[in-house]
């Protein structure tokens, strides 16, 4: 399994290279010295690193242009990643308003235009003839280029995080927002790799044109990504916690002793149950093993249910019109098993674990997962690695 490898942080954010970085870091230096080659090759092949590194400078500059924007608006950034097709910064949380989304998307190309900038100013300075010169004045054109791509309209691109804002500003949904922007990520993507393969083929330029279709591909892959992605948070919104209880508890009687209890049903019980006790048609509470077992064993006799039932005020729970995604963030934020799902009158509906989550999700979407699968959730108490839940949910405003 691939690991990326962190080198350090700035501004508190996590700095990782992806290790095929070191690929794209050598053909970068390759393409610089050969075209330094007129200074000497020892000065050609120096100079052809310290520009590949500054080139990944100027990246990680405009990724945390990114970041510090997110952060401005109170949203958490894990980390920053240098990899094959330049850098990419994990921003926690969409932000709460196109604006605000607008001013994320547009920080990084704004970044890499101010480099370019003080790039052509500084090179005003230096003397023509000086090798530095022309360096510099590479470096502010490359700056350029990383803002100009960037901002072609379509997803993973900032210039399709840019539309995205703009049309969640028109339509008001930033769900329909992320659908189209994606769409257009797709499109571009299939004609990057059309233009690729023309390059190809009219050009003979195999490097070129291979480059320019790994990044439709790679478009193409994190559009559909974001599509996905954004299916799914519709789901998690949409699917309430009634749709995907199950009643995989028992009710018992409140008034039995610890005794009866634990000869009834313990005792007889091959896997772990949830108990509910109930008495004059009412439930009093949820009955926890673990109070079971504090009780002195010579107490059992006399004392009765109702002396350790948690009040159902007082137990995690949520209402049966509660959305997942809400669901979700309960069970991941206090670390729980499972929840309670309530009926508007505060009786027991039925219970949620992870498991059946992710099997209301399957029947929803058509995901191909088996019921050996939804077992293995239920047992670990953590969702798949390819569906990852709690981070998706908590992306959701």
């Amino acid at each position: 399994m691939q690991t990326n490898w962190k080198i350090g942080s700035l501004f508190g954010i996590p700095l990782f290279l992806d290790p095929l970085w070191f690929v794209i870091l050598g053909l970068a230096t390759l393409n610089f010295g050969v075209a330094y080659q007129e200074w000497g090759a020892a000065w050609a092949w120096s100079a052809g690193i310290v520009m590949a590194l500054l080139l990944f400078a100027s990246v990680l500059l405009h990724e945390l242009g990114h970041s510090l924007a997110a952060r401005s608006q109170g949203i958490k950034v894990n980390s920053i990643t240098l990899f094959l097709f330049g850098g990419i910064a994990a921003i926690e949380e969409e932000s709460k308003t196109p604006l605000k989304a607008f001013q994320v998307a547009i920080a990084g190309p704004l970044v890499s235009i101010g480099l370019f900038l003080l790039l052509r100013i500084a090179s005003t300075v230096i003397p023509d003839t000086s090798p530095v010169s022309v360096m510099v004045d590479d470096l502010a054109r490359i700056n350029l280029v990383v803002a100009l791509f960037n901002l072609i309209p379509g997803l993973p691109l900032d210039g399709g995080q840019v539309l995205k804002a703009a049309l969640w500003k028109i339509t008001g949904d930033r769900f329909v927002a992320v659908h189209w922007a994606a769409k257009a990520g797709q499109i571009l993507g299939f004609i990057a790799i059309a233009l690729g393969f023309a390059v190809d083929f009219f050009t003979r330029e195999l490097v070129t044109g291979l480059w320019i279709a790994l990044l439709g591909w790679f478009a193409i892959r994190n559009a559909n990504n974001y599509d996905r992605i954004t299916t799914l948070q519709e789901t998690l919104l949409k699917v309430t916690a009634a749709d995907a209880m199950t009643r995989d508890f028992r009710v018992i009687d409140a008034d039995q002793t610890l005794r009866s209890f634990a000869d009834a049903y313990l005792l007889a019980a091959t896997t772990p149950e949830v108990y509910f006790a109930a008495s004059d048609g009412r439930y009093r509470g949820m009955v926890a093993i673990e109070d079971l077992r504090l009780v002195e064993r010579s107490a059992w006799e006399t004392q009765t249910l109702h002396s350790i039932a948690h009040p159902l005020t007082e137990i995690p729970s949520v209402t049966e019109s509660t959305a997942i995604a809400q669901v979700i963030k309960k069970l991941e934020n206090e670390q729980l098993p499972r929840i309670t799902v309530l009926t508007p009158a505060g009786a027991v509906a039925g219970l949620i674990d992870r498991g059946d989550i992710v099997k209301a999700l399957a029947q929803k979407l058509s995901l191909r997962i088996t019921d050996a699968e939804i077992k293995h959730i239920k047992q670990e108490g953590s969702y798949p690695p390819g569906l990852q839940l709690g981070v998706i949910a908590k992306s959701i405003d």
